[in-house]
């Protein structure tokens, strides 16, 4: 039990699980920073604009309140299709999905960026020198031997 406990350690602690763990954790910080630009600023202003709309109340009706048939004295909730707040977790969506393009966007910049500097910082090739006497004469006796 302890070598799977050992491999398991090795597993957790490689570089590439860490940062995903760290990535993760801060891309649902993230996730909770864009919803409530969203929510709470971006939302209440678009709706101000559009008449002092609040996008989330947007639904539609499909069936009513209505009494239960089984105890007329308790109201059954209505049923609703809330498309106002699929609207907001839409703009959220797009958003985030914004900012990570900039995000990546930068990061390939900065990579080729760094890999244009590798490559001036590299050493040019040797120039190709001419085959010796003695290649030219193997080269020679390879193809005869080849034609029989």
């Amino acid at each position: 039990m302890s070598k799977f406990l050992k491999e398991f350690k090795a597993f957790a602690l490689r570089g590439n699980v860490v940062d995903m763990a760290v990535g993760i954790i801060i891309g649902a910080a993230f996730g909770k920073i864009v919803s409530s630009l969203v929510s709470d600023l971006l939302m209440p202003l678009v709706g101000a604009l559009v008449g002092g709309v609040n996008f989330t109340d947007w639904k539609w009706t499909i069936v009513g309140e209505r009494a239960s048939i089984l105890d007329p004295d308790i109201m059954l909730p209505a049923v609703t299709l809330n498309y106002g707040n699929f609207i907001q977790v839409l703009i959220d969506f797009i958003i985030i999905a914004f900012c990570v393009f900039l995000l990546i966007k930068g990061l390939n910049r900065l990579t080729s960026a760094k890999k244009k500097e590798a490559e001036q910082e590299a050493p040019a090739p040797a120039p190709e020198t001419e085959p010796t006497r003695e290649e030219v004469l193997l080269t020679e006796i390879r193809d005869l031997l080849k034609t029989k």
